[in-house]
């Protein structure tokens, strides 16, 4: 049994806390124990303690490399491994946590023996902006753990049909925290002078329509023609359908993805010659999203087909990523099925 945000508890007010609105949830969910309340919160404590690094990070040496590259090639910022190892002790501490799954980790790593719940996270997205102050993230999910095995770590390896929590953060102008529980989406900011995260944006829900699409580029040499197609016709002159979009991308999914729920639209990150499986990690970075912008009201596909649908074979598995509103995702599956 999970505790959320249900639809039978007090509608969410502007001002509430975190702790407060799952709190809430707990008191309306029949047979509700508390733990997936504690977890959640475990997640929340450890995203302001990365905060509080991140907003020091020039002043206590922690911008720059380690010299070291991550299970996915990629170099490895000195605040990456601060935000896992942060996340890694407060879900362990949390006891309700009985594997995680972490973008910095080769394995799956475990945790309490009697947690109920797997948590998956991309601890620092956004790295590569860390240096130069451009906002950056962190994003999680919780799927409940079946059994407990020493082969746990296949938990993990369901479709996000089956997630119960996902959320993210954006350390930017502020620190917000986006969050749901499958009855909706909400959005809460952190004050720092009192260290809580307040309901700020409850109710989320993505446009039908937007009027900005988010995508690199400087990939398209590499994309297929369908791509290529989809590109043009976003960018042509068609006043009768709203034409062209304007381009907005920050290069951080956390700060690009935020955007488009706010204000609807489209990201893309396609399949392309250099990654043809796609770049982005299925687990915890396309699936959490992929949830939140479902309860939203939004969509979100590999190009063609639902992301929570697909099933990983593996933790750091890649895939293509297109969310955001509805009818602008429709609109690139017809350019990537050859309707256009």
């Amino acid at each position: 049994m999970t505790e959320s945000i249900a639809p039978h508890a007090p509608p969410p007010v502007v001002g509430t806390t975190l702790e407060g609105l799952i709190t809430a949830g707990t008191r309306g969910t029949p047979g509700a124990t508390g733990e997936f309340a504690s977890l959640l919160n475990s997640v929340a404590l450890a995203i302001r303690i990365i905060h509080t690094r991140v907003r020091a990070a020039g002043l206590a040496g922690m911008l720059g490399y380690t010299g070291e590259t991550n299970v996915q090639g990629e170099e490895v910022q000195k605040l990456d491994v601060f935000a896992n190892d942060v996340l890694c002790a407060v879900l362990e501490k949390s006891g309700r946590c009985a594997m995680l799954a972490s973008e910095e980790l080769d394995e799956a790593r475990a945790m309490s023996p009697t947690g109920k719940y797997l948590v998956a996270f991309d601890p620092l997205d956004g790295s590569s902006n860390i240096d130069v102050n451009i906002s950056i993230g962190t994003i999680f999910c919780v799927l409940q753990a079946a059994r407990v095995s020493d082969h746990l770590a296949e938990g993990f390896l369901q479709p996000g049909t089956r997630i119960v929590a996902a959320g993210y953060s954006v350390y930017g102008s502020s620190t917000s925290l986006v969050l749901s529980t499958g009855y909706g989406v909400h959005g809460f900011t952190l004050d720092p002078s009192v260290g809580e995260f307040f309901l700020s944006h409850p109710n989320i829900r993505c446009p039908d329509r937007g009027k900005t699409y988010s995508v690199n580029e400087g990939n398209l040499g590499r994309w297929d023609d369908r791509v290529k197609k989809w590109a043009a016709w976003i960018k042509s002159e068609d006043k009768a359908r709203g034409l062209p979009y304007g381009h907005r991308y920050v290069g951080s999914l956390v700060a690009d993805a935020h955007r488009t729920l706010l204000k609807g639209g489209i990201f893309a990150y396609p399949a392309d010659a250099k990654s043809p499986g796609g770049k982005l990690r299925l687990l915890y970075e396309a699936n959490p999203m992929a949830y939140l912008f479902e309860q939203a009201g939004g969509v979100a596909t590999n190009g063609v087909d639902r992301i929570l649908d697909l099933v990983p074979k593996g933790l750091h598995d890649r895939t293509p990523l297109v969310l955001g509103s509805k009818d602008d995702v429709a609109a690139y599956r017809q350019f990537a099925v050859g309707e256009r």
